[in-house]
């Protein structure tokens, strides 16, 4: 019997599968299984302790939902260890080990060369307080009117919150009770899916296609009643696709005319932002009164400034605000201050100019290199390429044996596969040795 499969049927006193997720649990914490130990199969667990595989599949799945192991398919199920226990399930099955990777494609982030000098804003800003009181208005004046010029439709309330994410949350916080349907894009960003757990949500896919959400498919959801529906209007998270103005003014039709949706908001996630090369689309052009538009300014200016704008009704935008009021409060001012300076002034402006630049030439020599070398793909928008794969547990370790780290396409799965496998490859990191990249990407594709 192999010593890891030995260890752990010694360890198993109750076998049911609480039980058995209990030893292997203590035995992580103890570190008797350390990191990155690959389990026994359920069927050679399940043989060695005398019970069902299902009753093994069970126990893994519960270790899984408090992060002490994750399942990687043909490469087995392996042990996370307590590092990663704080991240939601699915943001830990994008996380995974990060270690001893040469090139780490699955992050999804910009390059940090790419982003904008912040010493001279910062050297400018000298020690002078921007808080006066507590009860300040929580967004800078000239901010706010920047931000309301630059919209893409006029909105009647705009505040800045703490990242993307963070609007997102709120908004969904605000909106959503349990057991509430809520329409999400298949695929769409993980973390979302881990959102709508926590707060008890019953999620229902939409499929996309190259212009947005599929208008039939949408219909269909809108019948649910859904008291939300979220999508992503520029550089969709993973497949680069961007809402068209002509998608847009259909879904919004769609949403206007069905009384079973009198209720539904939508919530849209420009998390790109400025680095986007689509037009800034939203259905708030047509329905402002039934749209929450959420700016991000972290992959164009830089993730630890944690600003993003949130834009909609007053109704609604002041529910969330009077809300933060008993907690964070406001958004620093400085940094509101950084931020401003960033889009307003000439340096900001030319290093997210180049940003964008750089970002969609990385993304056509890639897709070019890839067909060069027989792969399937298309030149999303953004930092991000949905990569089809013949198997994408076999692409994954492909690529891991060359050093190279891509991000597994199964978490960004909100419903029913269709179509390939794919992978994620944040293809905005990659700044040189593009025809090796896709050749090896291509050889991972077909594996």
């Amino acid at each position: 019997m192999p010593q890891v499969l030995r260890v752990v049927a010694d360890a198993v006193e109750d076998r049911s599968p609480r039980g058995i997720a209990a030893a292997i649990s203590r035995l992580v914490l103890d570190g008797a299984l350390p990191a990155g130990t690959r389990l026994p199969t359920v069927r050679e667990l399940g043989a060695a302790l005398g019970v069902s595989p299902a009753t093994v599949s069970h126990a893994f799945r519960a270790l899984a939902g408090v992060g002490l192991v994750a399942s990687r398919g043909r490469a087995g199920t392996r042990v996370l260890g307590t590092g990663t226990t704080w991240l939601p399930p699915r943001y830990r099955d994008l996380a995974g080990p990060h270690g001893g990777f040469r090139l780490d494609l699955s992050t999804g982030t910009p390059d940090p060369l790419l982003l904008p000098d912040l010493a001279p804003v910062l050297a400018g800003l000298g020690s002078r307080a921007l808080t006066t009181s507590y009860l300040d208005t929580p967004v800078l004046p000239g901010l706010e009117q920047h931000l309301r010029s630059s919209w893409p439709y006029p909105v009647e309330a705009v505040t800045v919150v703490d990242g993307a994410f963070d609007a997102m949350a709120r908004s969904l916080e605000l909106l959503v009770r349990f057991g509430d349907r809520v329409v999400v894009e298949n695929p769409c960003f993980p973390p979302l899916l881990d959102l709508l757990d926590q707060l008890g949500a019953e999620r229902v896919p939409v499929p996309t296609d190259e212009a947005g959400l599929v208008p039939a498919g949408f219909a269909a959801a809108l019948a649910t009643a859904p008291a939300a529906v979220v999508l992503q209007p520029r550089a969709h998270n993973p497949t680069g696709v961007s809402l068209t103005p002509g998608r847009a003014a259909e879904l919004a039709g769609a949403l206007r005319g069905h009384r079973d949706a009198e209720r539904t908001v939508v919530v849209e996630d420009d998390h790109s932002g400025a680095v986007s090369t689509a037009a800034d689309v939203s259905l708030g052009t047509h329905v402002p009164e039934r749209v929450l538009h959420v700016r991000s300014f972290s992959k164009s200016h830089g993730p630890d400034l944690r600003i993003a704008a949130l834009g909609g009704p007053a109704a609604l935008v002041d529910r969330i605000v009077a809300r933060r009021m008993l907690g964070p409060g406001w958004t620093s001012r400085m940094l509101q201050q950084v931020l401003l300076e960033l889009l307003t002034g000439n340096d900001g402006i030319l290093a997210v100019t180049e940003a964008r630049r750089a970002y969609h030439a990385r993304q056509r020599e890639m897709v070019r290199a890839l067909h060069a070398h027989g792969a399937a793909a298309s030149p999303g928008d953004g930092v991000n390429l949905w990569l089809p794969v013949a198997s994408e547990s076999e692409a994954i370790v492909h690529l891991a044996a060359a050093g190279v780290r891509v991000a597994p396409g199964r978490p960004f799965g909100s419903g029913p596969a269709d179509g390939p496998e794919h992978v994620r490859v944040t293809v905005g990191l990659v700044r040189g040795d593009v025809d090796a990249l896709g050749r090896l990407l291509a050889a991972a594709a077909a594996a």
